[in-house]
């Protein structure tokens, strides 16, 4: 019996990575990413952004229950194994029928019945896995009934509710059911288990390069089938640069530093960091790069001279504000994410915000291609100050040695890298 225990739930190991399997299972979220996006990108409207925004929030939740789940037990054995293939396909049907989310085409079924059918399905999979994980765990099993009694029966009454309503009530109706979730969350308890912190940091890292790489699709999208041009080159390519400079702004330094609170900190600190450094700083920073999609999306559309635009032609409206907006999101929510484990506020990404919403109005002035330009030299300083104002810390703590980076120095900053990201 023991045996076949062992077989039917495997835990994780404290040096645990990733498994393909989580791997394959966030290829669905990537086409995810970009069907939120082509909803977004359909209407530039306020209110369609805002539908975008709850479906994206959506996914979210949904996908950070597996993100947890895949560190307390193997993903790739046993039950575990077969319960990701079902949630997969439960994640597929969600992605598929998220053009019909909000309304319903002719013909087939009803569309937000079965978006919410199958988000409840991969719910239901992922609290039947954990209710078996924490069999042997009196401490885990309370966690997971305190936590589903609220959070799951919330989301399933108000999100079928919601099925039943029309426009903005259904959007209020699924938003409440986001923000019961959420606050049901933080105030369930911290008896959650994090068993590696390698894997937990990893596999959020990866979820960030999964939105980073829907973008630079956005790209390619918003150019798909025009003849290439300088314009669209150079469009390209700042499109591009403006994705790495997101990229390294995360993976320079600021995850590093994160990923060691978390590995060194016990208890209740240790949950509370993996839950507000990644379940939930974690999100503005996707909403933040798939808002930026969007923008990159009708830039490249506007220098490639799709429906009839030109050159000269300005961004504006929402396209403008997804682009600089989600830019500002993403480096606040760094700043959050690090101040969160180390309180040592990041500065630079601060003025770099500050200084992206004043140039707002400046680049409303600007062709497409010289907004893209002028976000994306923004970015460059900002990235090209803290590497060069903090050359010495950021060498130490990417270089110099496990001793150095398991010590005080980067856990308390240095005196200069506590202000580097």
């Amino acid at each position: 019996m023991p045996g076949a225990q062992r077989k039917r739930i495997m835990p994780v190991a404290r040096d645990a990575s990733v498994t393909q399997l989580e791997l394959f299972f966030d290829l669905v979220i990537v086409f995810a990413f970009t069907m939120v996006t082509d909803l977004a990108a359909h209407e530039t409207t306020a209110i369609n952004l805002l539908r975008a925004l709850v479906i994206l929030m959506l996914l979210w939740w949904m996908w950070i229950g597996y993100s947890w789940l895949g560190n307390v037990v193997k993903a790739d054995e046993g039950i575990a194994r077969v319960a990701m293939f079902v949630a997969m396909g439960a994640a597929f049907v969600i992605a598929l029928t998220i053009p019909e989310a909000f309304h319903d085409l002719p013909g087939g079924w009803y569309g937000p019945l079965v978006f919410v059918i199958a988000y409840l399905v991969a719910r239901l999979v992922h609290l039947s896995v954990f209710w078996m994980a924490s069999a042997d765990d009196e401490k885990l099993r309370g966690q997971v009934i305190r936590w589903a009694f609220g959070s799951l029966t919330i989301a399933a009454v108000l999100l079928l509710l919601g099925v039943r309503s029309h426009g903005d009530w259904q959007i209020l109706l699924w938003l409440a059911a986001l923000a019961g979730e959420m606050l049901w969350t933080g105030f369930s308890g911290n008896d959650w288990v994090v068993n590696s912190a390698k894997h937990f940091a990893e596999r959020y890292g990866l979820i960030i390069i999964i939105a980073l790489g829907e973008s630079i699709v956005s790209i390619g999208v918003g150019v798909a089938g025009l003849p290439i041009s300088w314009a669209i080159t150079l469009g390209s390519l700042l499109g591009l640069a403006v994705a790495g400079l997101m990229w390294w702004a995360y993976f320079d330094v600021a995850a590093l530093m994160v990923e060691h609170e978390l590995e060194h900190s016990t208890g209740e600190r240790r949950i509370q960091i993996a839950r507000g450094c990644y379940t939930y700083w974690h999100f503005p920073m996707i909403a933040g790069i798939v808002a930026m999609s969007l923008g990159l999306k009708k830039v490249l559309g506007y220098v490639g001279g799709a429906q009839g635009h030109s050159l000269e032609d300005k961004l504006y409206g929402i396209p403008l504000y997804a682009l600089y907006g989600g830019a500002v999101a993403y480096l606040l929510a760094l700043v959050g994410f690090r101040y969160y484990a180390t309180h040592k506020l990041l500065i630079p990404r601060v003025v770099a915000a500050v200084a992206l919403l004043a140039l707002i109005p400046l680049a409303t002035t600007l062709p497409a291609l010289g907004s893209l330009a002028l976000l994306c030299a923004v970015l460059l300083a900002l990235i090209a100050w803290e590497t060069v104002r903090y050359a010495n810390p950021r060498d130490r703590i990417r270089h110099g040695g496990d001793e150095l980076r398991h010590g005080g120095e980067l856990r308390h900053g240095g005196g200069e890298a506590a202000q580097h990201g």
